[in-house]
């Protein structure tokens, strides 16, 4: 996990050699546009580590969990000092625990988290930088396998939710609502089934505004506020 400033303030050091620690790391995805190919990919935000262990990989943002905090409240601040980011949708993911994912005993609880493009600061902070998704370096502890897992949990919320509006702006064409599905699942898409998908999935307002172009004016639309970005479950509201 990164250490953060509130973390460094209680050094892992300090704890007793047989205490478990408990840590709180985020997997924050954004959807940004490839110069190179000018396609949409998923992307997410590593920070470099600058000690021990894995010193010099990069690694998911995250620190330790203040005992005065709730989870929710740590995964927030720990993500905003290390990269800046406040993110629009936070859930919690997984609990990673295994006995030796670090050199000592630490569990990470782990937050999934998406961010609009337009969301991100213009100034970078030090030692992070973006990636794309599908194409990661070997990272610190197993923060590989805890983004694969954030992948899979998307992938499939992205079938029955509007999870996908986390990632675009309030208004939208179904070609750039197309260009998010595709960028999450790795694949193309059909476009006239994506159409008749989305305008049957009583998620999507019809606005009387076009987006113009080089090509014939696309409708913009945008998401039914009243239908929930995600469900969450009976213990959404316990941090």
């Amino acid at each position: 996990m990164t250490q953060t400033t509130a973390a460094t303030a209680t050094p892992l050091a300090s704890a007793p050699p047989d205490a478990t620690r408990v840590a709180v790391s985020t997997v924050i995805f954004t959807i940004r546009r490839d110069p190179r190919t000018d396609r949409m990919e998923l992307a997410l935000p590593l920070v470099r580590r600058t000690r021990d262990p894995h010193e010099g990989l990069w690694a998911l943002p995250g620190g330790w969990l203040d005992v005065a905090e709730s989870l929710e409240a740590a995964a927030s601040r720990t993500l905003a000092e290390t990269t800046g980011l406040e993110p629009s949708y936070l859930e919690q993911l997984y609990a990673f625990g295994a006995v030796d994912r670090s050199p000592a005993r630490v569990v990470s609880i782990v937050y999934w988290a998406l961010i609009r493009a337009d969301e991100i600061p213009d100034a970078g902070i030090e030692n992070t930088a973006w990636f794309d998704a599908a194409s990661l370096p070997r990272l610190a502890f197993d923060h590989n396998e805890i983004v694969g897992y954030a992948l899979w949990r998307l992938r499939n919320k992205v079938g029955y939710s509007r999870i996908a509006h986390g990632l675009l702006a309030d208004e939208f064409t179904l070609a750039e609502l197309r260009e998010v599905y595709e960028s999450i699942l790795g694949r193309r898409l059909d476009p006239a089934n994506f159409r008749r998908q989305a305008e049957n999935s009583g998620t999507l307002i019809p606005t009387d505004r076009f987006r113009t172009g080089a090509h014939r004016p696309a409708r913009l639309y945008r998401y039914d506020q009243d239908v929930e970005l995600a469900e969450r479950g009976p213990l959404s509201t316990r941090h």
